[in-house]
């Protein structure tokens, strides 16, 4: 059973101030999401121990590497961590596999986590002989990657390891990181300022702002919260973890499935069973007070309003949650949205969407909290 992470810091440099109280999951991907200047990387130095924060608390795995009221302080050099920045940094007199054994020289060898899993995890098998200047930008930061986990840290840092590479470098290297959460047992924490890296790598989101968490919390509930700018951005969009649950060649379509119902998708090739990510953005959700019965929409599927916030541009940013049963995949999970049905539906265990309308449409359709409605998805896309 893994132990979760606890990070206090408080510092202040006068202009900027770091005041953050968290609790973080001890496995997965930990994202810290937020504009340039919100406390990200200091929040990460912090917790690398390159920043000491006068006052601070910071526990991993049952250790303790800081404790200001204590006078703790464990050093960068003593803490089991491994630290990815923006630059691979990798020496360019050494070819790749030296690269990789420099680091293990200051621990011992019963430590070193297994090798042939790494490079094959991150798929750099084959590069074992070339020199840094015979690699492309994504290559470097899969060969930084894998140096930081060779040193088995207790727990992984990178910081905006994208930041520095082109459009089509970052899509040569997300399927590598996106395999991080489900292949490594230790914690990661990812900086971040791109929403397309929050939606494809994070199991747990911190939302940062001005030296403070706004929000943190499982990806798909914190990207759902109407206190939270990600929900008010035109991009906004909702998460969600799913399964594939068949085929039907006859359309092409795939259908895949999550808390006791399921979707349909343009057909893909992917083994029944295969875990992926589905995104959804908030623009393609309508909202109709009835289950409609000609519809070219096939994904129609009953909820529940649990938030509603206006703009000052016309729109209505509407909450919901679609209900949790024990529905069998491909049934409807609450036949109908009579108010008593959907009292027996556990709103609480479903899934989290978010639908942008406009204020006029939520007026007239008389939309309030608490609300049994149906949602018509219209479009969604295939993260991993």
């Amino acid at each position: 059973m893994t132990m979760p992470i606890t990070a206090r810091f408080h510092l202040d440099y006068g202009i900027f101030k770091l005041a953050v109280n968290l609790t973080l999951p001890g496995s997965g991907i930990t994202v810290l999401f937020g504009p340039s200047g919100s406390g990200k990387t200091t929040l990460l130095r912090c917790i690398a121990g390159l920043q000491h924060a006068p006052q601070g608390f910071l526990e991993i795995n049952g250790t303790i590497w800081q404790d200001s009221e204590r006078q703790i302080f464990v050093p960068t050099h003593k803490r089991s961590l491994g630290y990815v920045f923006q630059e691979a940094n990798l020496f360019p007199h050494l070819n790749v596999k030296q690269n990789l054994q420099f680091g293990l020289k200051r621990i011992g060898k019963s430590a070193v986590t297994d090798l042939s899993h790494i490079l094959d995890l991150l798929g750099i098998a084959h590069l074992l002989d070339r020199a840094p200047d015979r690699l492309s930008g994504g290559e470097r930061q899969r060969i930084a990657i894998a140096r930081a986990l060779a040193l088995n840290p207790e727990i992984l840092l990178m910081d905006e390891p994208l930041a520095a590479l082109d459009f089509k470098r970052k899509q040569e290297i997300l399927p590598f990181l996106s395999r991080l959460h489900r292949e490594l047992n230790i914690p990661v924490l990812y900086v971040t300022h791109a929403q397309q890296e929050v939606a494809q790598l994070a199991d747990h989101l911190v939302i940062m702002d001005e030296g403070r968490s706004l929000a943190s919390g499982p990806l798909a509930e914190t990207l759902s919260r109407l206190d939270v700018p990600l929900a008010q951005d035109r991009n906004a969009a909702t998460v969600w973890p799913v399964t594939i649950a068949g085929h039907e060649a006859e359309y092409h379509l795939t259908h895949v499935a999550f808390s006791g119902a399921t979707i349909s998708l343009p057909s893909f090739e992917a083994e029944i069973g295969t875990p992926l990510r589905l995104q959804i953005y908030a623009r393609d959700v309508s909202i109709t007070l009835q289950k409609p019965t000609d519809t070219s929409i096939l994904n129609v599927l009953p909820a529940v309003i649990t938030g509603i916030a206006d703009d000052e541009c016309g729109h209505s940013i509407v909450q919901l949650r679609l209900p949790r049963t024990e529905a069998t995949a491909g049934q409807d999970s609450c036949p109908d949205t009579s108010q008593s049905n959907m009292d027996n539906c556990d709103q609480t265990g479903g899934q989290p969407l978010l639908a942008h309308i406009t204020l006029k449409s939520a007026k007239l359709l008389r939309l309030r909290v608490g609300m049994p409605v149906y949602v018509q998805i219209k479009g969604t896309s295939i993260l991993n």
